[in-house]
């Protein structure tokens, strides 16, 4: 599931704090603007070739998560999609390079800067003369002053997603020549960089009916290496050609084919060659990893790969027994596992022509604290779930497998490599499980203690009752059976102390796990997640899993071993329990395995969590972004613009007319006025250093809130055709469309990059 694909500025970070008092914050300015600037933790990884070593024409397939519902990148549906396609066919002033920062695109610009700051804030751009409209037309002031007033947001015929920077613009004329473009500011903005990136047609922008349906389906004047030649919903795919109006480098590639195809089936789409490119899960990197090895063993892991000895001396029983009917069966089912087998190996074969070139997406996944009600709206518990978690950990649960750089994510804001990142964590503070009981008592929340019974409970009292009653003849007449067996001078079965009451087990991984009482998954370090039962015990396969200590108890009254987890905290007779929201569609084991690790954190300083596993389709919508949460897993995107594009999702929440909260992107619910302030003097100042140095302090007022935790950046995995060149694991930089191609025959492909560099 992509919560995580989003574009940061054409999906105005969509996917994917109140605070009482003022904060100590001790590292608000945590780095000077004359520190050398950071590099991103994993470097591209596309096969960069030069274009001399491409061939010319072929069809790139490239796999998309949805064919995309508007091809405007300025209206609310607009998805990961759109910004793959405007990259590729529209005018962008500015694109962003391999450390996250925007550079000046020389294929529409000439030059771009401030010419002044007195008594307003004016950008001179000076076009490169050559740059034209599909239908021939040169580009020019009339396209800009049309896109400024669509999303100036003073006319609410048109339907735009946001105004963020057109609505600081008070007028755009044309220069001292026909390429020369004048934008003045009524006020400074500090990411004017930001703007015109897109540019779409006056044609588009021009009138409400344009910008509303006209850009939807289809774009008939475009300007880039590619032209838009079918929006296919039927059969889920987008086509682009060549633009033969392209005055820069000629495209390599004749056609480049969005198809829109479900991950779970990608590993076989690359195999049967539907498919030359797509990002694909661990499971598939995994899998293709394999494949280059050619090795037969690699067939195990398919089809036959749980095919114990113990399950084929029983198929062969069955095979050869009387009963024909279960004989016919078995002959069935074996059958149907040779086929799968036999096409699970010809998709390895064929998988050998794929690789899996990794860095890590400009994107980061965080822990999200609901602070708008019920425990979390105390600073103080957020504070102590933040420093129960271990993020080095989580980041090594997740990237080291991959073999990528293991690092937490040190800024809500910015990303190692881009010129605003800073660790801001310090304000925080790290992982220390006394200071997080600490906060906890402080906040009232103390071990043990009466608890007074939930709405649920009392709801089912009366057939609880009869349960009890039913349990006590049981447990009445099974004493008398073990009675009988003591006068038989049988040793009896032990007996259960009676409730889960400081009982601990020893999981396969020799470390011990309390048992709560609650629905919990655990890792068995196999790749996937199984029960926890309340009985200490562990099950796959419908059978108890046999072998040594797993499933022992120690008995009651014994000391916890160190490390295990503490008491549950009750307060005003309610126990310290949290409502953890994740997933449950395929993709999402990952997320699964990083909330089970949370969730034992957070036990061991007294707090439970219950797991909820909802739809894809309704995770966002109807949990996220409406508060049905305490805690939740989800990624933002990395922006260059941080002033611009994070203010909404910190923004403090404002209460409406109508008593509703108006929470903007800020799904946490969780915002002070300081970082309000500190975004506001950041977006109006024209001094970069002084823009990052607010940047960085409005970043540790937000680590200081607890409000979100960011854990790690995240995986970007692409599996490409190996002859596939200047295509991959992008990072950072925005894609060069033009370059992409396949290696002309006879050409030795070069290495990939290496991660990191």
């Amino acid at each position: 599931m992509s919560y995580d694909g989003l574009g940061p500025r054409a999906v105005m970070r969509s996917v994917a704090f109140l605070t009482a008092g003022v904060l100590a914050v001790p590292l608000l300015a945590a780095c000077s603007s004359e520190e050398e600037p950071s590099r991103p933790l994993a470097g591209q990884d596309v096969a960069a070739s030069a274009r001399s070593l491409v061939a010319d024409g072929g069809t790139l397939h490239w796999a998309v998560d949805t064919v995309p519902e508007t091809l405007n990148a300025f209206q609310s549906d607009a998805d990961a999609t759109t910004t793959r396609v405007a990259q590729a066919v529209l005018p962008s002033m500015f694109r962003l390079d391999a450390n996250g920062r925007p550079q000046r695109n020389p294929d529409f610009l000439e030059s771009a800067r401030v010419v002044e700051t007195e008594p307003k804030q004016v950008v001179l751009y000076r076009l490169n003369q050559q740059a034209v409209w599909s239908d021939g037309r040169e580009i020019g002031a009339a396209d800009f002053a049309a896109q400024w007033r669509a999303l100036s947001g003073k006319d609410s015929a048109y339907w735009t997603a946001r105004n963020a920077g057109y609505d600081r613009i008070e007028k755009i004329e044309r220069g001292d020549n026909d390429l020369e473009v004048r934008v003045t500011f009524a006020r400074p903005y500090a990411d004017w960089q930001s703007l015109f990136a897109p540019l779409y047609p006056k044609d588009v922008m021009g009138t409400p009916d344009a910008f509303n349906d006209g850009a939807r389906r289809k774009l008939s004047v475009t300007a880039g290496p590619f032209a838009v030649q079918q929006v296919d919903h039927k059969n889920a795919r987008v086509t682009l050609v060549r633009n033969p109006r392209w005055w820069g480098r000629p495209a390599k590639l004749s056609e480049i084919v969005l198809a829109a195809v479900p991950r779970d089936e990608r590993a076989a789409a690359l195999a049967t060659g539907v498919l030359d490119l797509a990002d694909i899960a661990p499971a598939d990197a995994q899998r293709i990893t394999l494949a280059s090895q050619q090795g037969a063993d690699s067939a195990i892991q398919g089809p036959a790969g749980g095919r114990t000895a113990a399950k084929a001396l029983r198929s062969w029983a069955l095979l050869h027994g009387s009963d024909k009917e279960a004989a016919g069966r078995e002959d069935q089912a074996r059958r149907k596992l040779t086929s799968e087998i036999a096409r699970w190996r010809a998709q390895q074969d064929a998988l050998r022509e794929i690789e899996v070139r990794k860095s890590l997406e400009p994107a980061y996944t965080q822990l999200a604290l609901n602070g708008a009600g019920g425990p979390l709206a105390d600073e103080r518990v957020r504070r102590a779930v933040a420093r129960a978690i271990d993020r080095e950990e989580l980041a090594k649960l997740v990237l080291k497998p991959l073999g990528l750089p293991v690092a937490s994510v040190g800024s809500h804001l910015a990303l190692s490599g881009q010129d605003a990142y800073a660790d801001g964590s310090g304000a925080l503070g790290g992982q220390d499980t006394a200071e997080a009981r600490a906060l906890l008592a402080d906040a009232g929340w103390v071990p043990g203690g009466p608890l007074k019974p939930q709405p649920a409970e009392k709801a089912a009292g009366a057939e609880g009752k009869k349960t009890d009653e039913k349990k006590t003849d049981e447990k009445k007449a099974e004493g008398e059976k073990t009675e009988g067996k003591r006068a038989e001078g049988k040793k009896p079965e032990p007996e259960s102390t009676g409730g889960s009451e400081g009982a601990y087990i020893v999981g396969e991984d020799n470390k011990p796990h309390h048992v709560t009482g609650r629905d919990t998954e655990r890792d068995t370090g196999d790749g996937g997640p199984r029960p926890l039962a309340q009985d200490g015990k562990q099950y796959t396969d419908n059978h108890l899993r046999q072998g040594g200590a797993p499933g022992a108890y120690a008995p009651k009254g014994t000391a916890a071993p160190a490390g295990a987890a503490a008491g549950a905290l009750a307060k005003d007779g309610k126990p310290l329990t949290l409502r953890f929201v994740l997933p449950s569609g395929a993709g999402s084991e990952p997320l699964w395995n990083v909330a089970d690790h949370i969730s034992r954190m957070l036990e061991r300083v007294g707090i439970r969590t219950e797991v909820s596993k909802v739809a894809d389709e309704s995770y966002f919508k109807d949990h996220i972004a409406s508060g049905e949460y305490d805690l939740a897993l989800y990624s933002w995107p990395a922006s260059a613009f941080p002033a611009t594009d994070a203010r909404p999702i910190y923004a403090k929440p404002v209460p409406a007319a109508d008593g509703s909260l108006t929470v903007e992107q800020n799904y946490t619910r969780v915002g002070t006025d300081q970082v309000d302030q500190l975004f506001d003097e950041a977006i109006s100042t024209l001094d970069q250093g002084e823009e990052r140095s607010l940047i960085r302090k409005a970043d540790a007022r937000i680590w200081a809130a607890a409000g979100s935790i960011p854990l790690y950046q995240r995986p970007q995995l692409t599996a490409v055709r190996k002859d596939l060149v200047n295509a991959g694991a992008f990072g950072f930089q925005t894609p060069v469309y033009e370059d992409m191609g396949f290696l002309k025959k006879g050409v030795t492909r070069p290495s990939p990059s290496p991660s990191g560099n």
